[in-house]
């Protein structure tokens, strides 16, 4: 081999490696700018800890409703690559505020006290037809006037809302569905798509959306609309709920 052949040799070897240097650097930077958005969307830096808020199903003395379950099975595995940990809690015995750490909150209110505080407190623009009697607006939400009434295993309203205490608080995330499979599916939703939620409402920002889960008796948790981004209507002031009774 002559000395130009060996010189081209080391040229091509060299250039080879440092385009395997450079690619594996791109590579780790990527990962790490994804990692550190994913961490500020959620409010999750590593090590954190954050609290996981469910109902307790009544009819089985007690225990989490199995849809509350999986629901957090979605947001485990969302912490898991935050690098965070958990603490599970039950919105009945929650008696703490809201900033410190980021909370996620799942259930309805009448089932999740907890949920029940946030909604008065943080959106006030949202009423939920809470009378225990049967009616066509038992459940319902009534959103900026409008009415969105559920019809079970065809057409269930969820909430998913991610709310902000403070310049410096933990945001805290509201899955509130007519149904538990539908807080499920707001979990699932957020779970997919948290990149374009924090891509149109920034890291650290604050948005209420109102979903549609679209029969659910036969396609579960996975077909959901996007009905409308409700945020203004939800922050403001709380509406006059009426019933059918009241009709």
């Amino acid at each position: 081999m002559t000395d130009d052949a060996r010189s081209l040799l080391v040229a091509v070897a060299a250039t080879a490696i440092t385009a395997l240097l450079l690619g594996w650097f791109l590579r780790s930077y990527l990962s790490e700018r994804s990692l550190r958005r994913l961490q500020s969307f959620f409010g999750l830096p590593e090590n954190s800890e954050c609290l996981l808020v469910v109902s307790r199903d009544t009819g089985t003395d007690g225990a989490i409703a199995r849809n509350d379950v999986l629901a957090l099975l979605e947001l485990s595995a969302v912490i898991r690559n935050c690098r965070a940990n958990t603490q599970l809690i039950s919105g009945d015995s929650a008696q703490q505020g809201f900033g410190e750490r980021t909370e996620f909150c799942v259930g309805g209110p009448v089932s999740n006290r907890r949920m029940a505080a946030h909604l008065h407190g943080l959106l006030p623009g949202v009423a939920v037809d809470t009378d225990a009697e049967p009616g066509p607006d038992r459940d319902a939400f009534v959103i900026g006037g409008e009415r969105y009434r559920l019809e079970s295993g065809s057409v269930e309203y969820v909430l998913l809302a991610r709310l902000t205490a403070g310049q410096e608080g933990r945001p805290v995330f509201l899955a509130c569905g007519q149904r538990p499979i539908a807080a499920q599916a707001a979990t699932r939703y957020l779970a997919r798509h948290h990149t374009r939620l924090a891509r149109k409402h920034g890291t650290r920002g604050t948005f209420c959306l109102l979903l549609k889960v679209v029969n659910s008796q036969a396609y579960g948790p996975d077909v959901v609309e996007l009905v409308k981004d409700v945020t203004r209507s939800a922050t403001s002031s709380h509406p006059k709920l009426t019933t059918s009774k009241d009709l």
